[in-house]
């Protein structure tokens, strides 16, 4: 009697790049590098010093845990992920993470974000705040404004909703990490970054996450910039939304 042979498909484990971008982050990028190993030992990590003044970048590199690029000066956030998004294009990683620098995101809710993008349910998935009333993280009264502006800027120019616009907790998946790595907000990137996507028909999710204080260091937009962020934000997210599609003159398919 002839042996009936089972056939299998193959599922390809998926290549993932944690990216985090770090400017004086000496307090926090070890044990956040540490964190990141520890619960997810086969994904890699990604350091973008940019332009520390501290040991943030040698101590990076100690760790072994992860590669280090230094750009040679502080050039801000959004060329700091732009290199983590080329970095992950040119290495063919199939999923890059943003975790910010500053220990403020819970490590172990990495999955949460990449859930919708292994169920192909969403292309960017951001972690948010506010979107269940939590009390681990109450920001400043200006602050909580400045979030309600950009939620309804948000909605009126992309016609949906998200709650947490300056998250720097997030997931993308191939074809994103392939727009974004040409085409990334320089200035203040996470809410015009939204418009981007949104106006380029990519599928955008939020899921909840938490937010623990900042571990150590300070923050990069202190509270009395304040109203010049928002000017400045307003207008790049009314300028996004100006934009024609550039997603049609980039070959965007899973295939690299």
């Amino acid at each position: 009697m002839q042996a009936k042979i089972k056939c299998y498909k193959l599922v390809r484990v998926k290549k993932v790049l944690v990216i985090i971008p770090a400017f004086n982050e000496a307090e926090n990028i070890v044990s956040v590098i540490s964190e990141v190993k520890e619960r997810y030992p086969n994904y890699d990590v990604l350091v973008v010093n940019d332009g520390s003044r501290d040991r943030t970048g040698f101590l990076a590199e100690q760790t072994k845990n992860a590669f280090v690029v230094h750009l040679p000066y502080n050039m801000g956030i959004g060329a700091s992920v732009q290199t983590g998004f080329k970095f992950a294009k040119n290495n063919n990683y199939d999923i890059a993470l943003q975790v910010d620098g500053d220990g403020q995101h819970l490590i172990e809710e990495i999955e949460k974000i990449i859930g919708p993008i292994e169920n192909e349910m969403a292309d960017c998935v951001i972690g948010s705040r506010f979107i269940q009333d939590k009390k681990n993280y109450k920001p400043r009264t200006f602050r909580l404004l400045g979030i309600y502006l950009l939620r309804m800027i948000s909605f009126l120019l992309i016609r949906q909703r998200i709650a947490d616009q300056t998250s720097g907790f997030r997931a993308y998946n191939r074809k994103a990490i392939k727009f974004l790595a040409v085409h990334y907000p320089v200035d203040y990137p996470e809410p015009e970054l939204i418009i981007l996507l949104g106006r380029n028909d990519f599928r955008i999710v939020e899921v909840f996450t938490q937010m623990r204080e900042r571990q150590g260091g300070i923050s990069s937009i202190p509270v009395w910039r304040g109203p010049y962020y928002m000017t400045k934000v307003i207008l790049s997210m009314t300028m996004a939304a100006l934009r024609s599609k550039k997603i049609k003159t980039l070959n965007l398919s899973d295939d690299g």
